[in-house]
């Protein structure tokens, strides 16, 4: 057989190969992103079951039917197996969260307590494989199991010890919130008054222990200046678990412009969230004002819980609440693809950590709908590929790569907070 055949016949071998591993372009969208989910693992940023755990079963995991159901418990939860699977979801980082009214050693005992949680999730269900790296997301999925990693969500739950840090890493943590909702005693959050306009010097030393680590620094929930000092000290990419663009809803949770357009240089990306407070900006200023009228009727009727229950109930009644929707979600993305390119975009639902979900994105089974709406504003397969995971995925190599130098440079931090 002559060389110039072989050629022709490895051409046509690849080609063929190429379109059937391509979704089918005559099907409908829909079914064009269910497609391309099944090849690439959809990695999502924040997903909050072990706080239901927790707060629902008192963290008997066993009481949790997460095989079953769950969408017909009294109260519906967002996430169990079988929607976990009709979303496509490949990769989930599940939340091991602490309610930042806990400080000191009970929230390091908390702590430890969900990270206990996640992991007796996980290992009761065949279906969840435990991860900590690209490569075990990659094996899981060839697999056919859905690569389950931990995130911190959080910085008080350290207790001010870079030797705590390195505990919740051993145990799998692989990324940490800097702060929640409340500032601590080394980092500002976005919806809290500053205590140190951004990081102290041991919060800085946190950044770098992590990168030393390989613990991913998220920057949801920070505030801006947190951001920028992150920005300054990481050498690897940083995250936003789960917000979007100040430029499109102007959140305190979402991503200012300034901060968006660091990340090129960074390599870190923002994992869209579904909150619809954060997507939508008649929604946020509907919550402000429900806000606004709760305190009011507290103010005026102190200690009278159902007076103020029914004046909230007549109110919501003569303000119906606004919703948001899967063509929300789809405007964050189009904006931070135009400001800085479709490489710096993932994708954080945030599921069972909120009470309401954009129409179109109810549960963990809808997220083939997201990637169908943006296959009709035209992204191509391989931006679709990389916001699905193929982003976090370089991420997480980036941020082993960067720990692996740091390794071989020094050993763990011995700064103490003062």
């Amino acid at each position: 057989m002559s060389r110039a055949l072989i050629a022709v016949l490895l051409l046509t071998a690849a080609f063929n190969t190429v379109r059937a591993e391509s979704p089918d372009a005559e099907s409908p969208p829909l079914e064009q992103a269910r497609q391309l989910l099944d090849r690439h693992a959809l990695i999502d940023g924040h997903n909050d079951v072990p706080w239901q755990v927790r707060e629902r079963f008192e963290r008997r995991v066993g009481e949790l039917d997460f095989a079953g159901d769950t969408a017909t418990l009294e109260s519906p939860m967002h996430t169990d197996l079988s929607r976990l699977r009709d979303g496509r979801v490949g990769a989930q980082f599940w939340s091991v969260y602490v309610d930042p009214e806990f400080s000191g050693d009970e929230a390091v005992r908390i702590q430890l307590e969900q990270l206990d949680v996640a992991h007796r999730l996980i290992d009761r269900h065949d279906a969840l494989e435990f991860a900590t790296t690209a490569d075990d997301i990659e094996r899981a999925f060839e697999q056919g199991r859905i690569a389950s990693l931990l995130g911190l969500e959080g910085g008080h739950t350290l207790n001010n010890s870079l030797a705590v840090l390195r505990m919740y890493h051993r145990l799998g943590a692989r990324y940490l919130t800097l702060t929640h909702w409340q500032s601590h005693d080394w980092a500002d959050a976005s919806t809290d008054a500053a205590r140190h306009e951004g990081l102290s010097e041991f919060g800085k030393e946190v950044v770098r222990e992590m990168n030393r680590l390989g613990m991913l620094v998220d920057l949801s929930h920070v505030s801006e200046a947190v951001m920028h000092d992150s920005l300054d000290v990481s050498e690897a990419p940083v995250i936003f678990s789960h917000s979007s663009a100040r430029g499109v809803t102007d959140h305190p949770r979402n991503v200012p412009d300034d901060a968006l357009e660091r990340l090129p240089d960074n390599g870190g990306i923002v994992m869209v969230t579904f909150v619809p407070g954060f997507i939508n900006e008649t929604v946020r200023q509907w919550d402000a004002r429900k806000e606004g009228e709760q305190a009011r009727l507290e103010r005026l009727h102190p200690g009278d819980a159902e007076a103020v229950e029914a004046g909230m109930e007549a109110w919501e009644a003569n303000n119906p609440a606004p919703r948001a929707t899967i063509a929300d979600v789809a405007d964050h993305i189009d904006y931070i693809r135009d400001r800085i390119g479709v490489e710096h975009i993932g994708i954080g639902g945030d599921f069972d950590g909120i009470s309401s979900t954009p129409e179109g994105l109810e549960d963990t089974a809808t997220y083939p709908a997201l990637f169908a709406e943006l296959i009709r504003r035209g992204y191509s397969d391989e931006e679709l590929v990389a916001i699905a995971g193929g982003n976090m995925l370089r991420v997480l190599r980036e941020a082993e790569a960067v720990s692996g130098r740091l390794r071989s440079e020094r050993g763990p931090s011995q700064v103490q907070y003062e």
